[in-house]
């Protein structure tokens, strides 16, 4: 199992990015992906989640609205839209493959994480 994040970058107060997950090694239907954060100084913590059936759970503030998971089964990535940035979202993104189908805001019960990728918003 391999999964490359990309999309990181910096961006300004109110802007958008979009993360990328490419995920090789199993299929999208078998296992939940979630996408995490850490913080400087704090723990990471979950962010949003596509289980194997499909179905979404948003965690942290990410409920309001702001964020926006998908996957695209054809491609085997899974995305995160988050748009309306804040200073407080920077963090380092990681994705990363549930031991089961379900979703989890709980990092232990993901297997596989890939290499995090830096989102910084500052103006």
């Amino acid at each position: 199992v391999q999964l490359q994040a990309s999309g990181g970058g910096l961006e300004q107060p109110g802007g958008s990015l979009k993360l990328s997950c490419a995920i090789s090694g199993f299929s999208l239907d078998d296992y939940a992906v979630g996408w995490f954060r850490q913080a400087p100084g704090k723990e990471r913590e979950g962010v949003a989640c596509v289980g194997g059936s499909g179905v979404s759970a948003y965690y942290a503030d990410s409920r309001k609205g702001r964020f926006t998971i998908s996957r695209d089964n054809g491609e085997n990535t899974v995305s995160l839209l988050m748009n309306n940035l804040k200073p407080e979202d920077t963090a380092v993104y990681y994705c990363g493959v549930g031991k089961y189908r379900y979703c989890s805001r709980h990092d232990d019960e993901y297997s596989h994480w890939g290499r995090g990728t830096q989102v910084t918003v500052s103006s």
